[in-house]
């Protein structure tokens, strides 16, 4: 879907070395070098929209939207989505793409996100990926993960194995299929042998290698990340327990009763209704609870995405860290990582 610019915004100066920016690049620019992207990132709540919007009314960015949410079109108060107003403002992508019935994975992510920072470069414009689903963010940083789900029927024969002639025979096959991963592990280590075990029953491939094709993944993308970070759990709780209830107020359940109604074949369980908030207003309409006892679970259930999204966030070791629970004017800041990563 393309999205529509807003003329006039940047001129003079700024504008001009942009443009002499993107030239200079194509013409100096190796091929096998990846372009410029900067990431917004942070958990739900934290403000991350706000301040990415706030960016856009000083340099010509485009927001590539990191939120497996965002995606479905008609969710659009449960999912805390931008308004008309603003994505008529600020040209933002990957929202709106798919229906509740459909699913998007975090492979389409890489190829989409990867295709379109492309395309804004090409338009001389800055690509700003703006959300906090870290899965996504990590296959675009990292690789797709390439290892295959658990099996019941191969995980059942392992343990078969064990029980009759013991872990050490196991270990002796890995050593025999995969001796680098059996050298790595310890003989006693269960849980990870039978899963290398598995991998190699699946894939024919030993895991070893499956980890050195990570290894060797060159990201599509020269990024520069910045996380909130908030300090002040409390102050995070407050952000999100007024959020739903603004959602609440402002017609989610009449949302998700809509969505029951024009699409009879979703479920509670497909993806869409498995995001936080609509997995909890579909079983209060199901007769589960009270609206008091919706926003419990509601916000208890935010409460946990972010607490995930925090864990992944100290694993990223991000480029920049802001704690947007003491620094509520973070764009000074954001303005020069920006700057100077674009080199404008």
């Amino acid at each position: 879907m393309p999205a529509q610019s807003t003329p006039g915004l940047f001129s003079g100066s700024l504008a001009a070395k942009i443009a002499h920016l993107f030239t200079t690049a194509a013409a100096h620019m190796p091929a096998t070098i990846a372009p410029k992207a900067l990431a917004l990132l942070g958990p739900t709540a934290s403000g991350k929209t706000g301040l990415a919007l706030a960016l856009a009314q000083h340099l010509p960015v485009e927001i590539i939207s990191l939120d497996s949410a965002l995606v479905y079109r008609e969710m659009d108060i449960g999912t805390a989505k931008p308004s008309a107003t603003e994505r008529a403002a600020v040209p933002h992508h990957l929202i709106d793409i798919i229906s509740p019935l459909q699913s998007y994975s975090a492979a389409q992510f890489v190829a989409d996100c990867t295709r379109l920072a492309a395309e804004i470069n090409a338009r001389q414009r800055l690509p700003l990926i703006v959300g906090g689903t870290m899965m996504y963010y990590h296959a675009l940083t990292h690789g797709l993960n390439t290892l295959p789900e658990a099996d019941t029927a191969i995980r059942t024969e392992l343990q078969a194995q064990k029980q009759q002639h013991g872990l050490a025979y196991l270990y002796a096959q890995l050593q025999r299929i995969d001796p680098v991963t059996a050298a790595r592990l310890k003989p006693a280590d269960s849980q990870r042998i039978e899963r290398a075990l598995e991998v190699w029953q699946l894939t024919g491939t030993p895991l070893s290698e499956h980890f050195a094709e990570q290894q060797t993944f060159s990201p599509p993308l020269a990024l520069h990340s910045i996380a909130l970070m908030p300090t002040e759990r409390a102050w995070l709780h407050q952000q999100i327990a007024g959020r739903f209830e603004h959602m609440l107020a402002h017609g989610f359940i009449d949302e998700v009763r809509a969505l029951q109604q024009h699409y009879p074949a979703l479920h509670a369980d497909m993806p869409s209704m498995r995001c936080v908030g609509y997995r909890q207003v579909w079983d209060y309409l199901a007769g589960s609870g009270t609206t008091h006892t919706l926003a419990e679970r509601g916000i208890a259930a935010t409460r946990q995405l972010a607490k995930r999204q925090l864990t992944w966030l100290r694993k990223l070791n991000a480029d920049t860290v802001l704690d947007c629970s003491k620094h509520p004017d973070m764009l000074p800041e954001t303005l020069a990582v920006c700057r100077q990563h674009f080199g404008i």
